[in-house]
Parts: structure tokens; C-alpha cells; sequence
């Protein structure tokens, strides 16, 4: 395995970075949503079954110790969840 940032395996940095760039993506909708409490245009069926699916990749990372995935998947269900929150509360 090739060795990259902070002597960590090339696979490591790469799942990190990608972690990072999905779980990101979820910002400005959680940010546009805390604001306005609007969640007209939000499907809740999808982000049912979107968190439902993140807190499965989270649970696969727990059970093989893939870091990546647990920081990743735990950060992006907590944005979700919250989304999905708002949608439950202002419909």
C-alpha cells in the first residue's frame, strides 16, 4: 500500500477525501432549510430512505472498522437527519 498524507494508506486519504466532498454536499441544504424552515420542495419518501441507507453504510463501517466510512456516513446522517427533521416538523 502506498503511504500519503500523515502516513496514512493512499485508500485511507482517498476515502477521507471523498467522506468529505459527500458529506459537504449536504451543507447548504441543512443551512437553506435552518433558515427558511421551508421543505415544500424536499421529498420526504427519498430522505426517508436516504437516511435509512446512510445509517446502513455507517453501521458496515462500524462492523469493519472502516474509518472513512464511519466519520463520513455519521457526519452526513446527522446533516440528513436534520433535513429530514425539518421536513417531519414544517412539512
Amino acid at each position: 500500500m502506498k503511504e500519503h498524507a500523515m502516513g496514512l494508506p493512499f485508500e485511507t486519504v482517498l476515502g477521507l477525501l471523498a467522506g468529505s466532498l459527500t458529506t459537504l454536499a449536504f451543507l447548504p441544504q441543512v443551512i437553506r432549510t435552518w433558515r427558511t424552515r421551508s421543505t415544500a420542495d424536499i421529498s420526504l419518501g427519498m430522505f426517508l430512505v436516504l437516511c435509512a441507507g446512510i445509517a446502513l453504510w455507517f453501521v458496515y463501517g462500524v462492523l469493519n472498522g472502516d474509518w472513512p466510512v464511519i466519520i463520513a456516513n455519521g457526519l452526513t446522517f446527522l446533516l440528513a437527519a436534520t433535513i429530514l427533521g425539518f421536513k417531519l416538523r414544517h412539512g
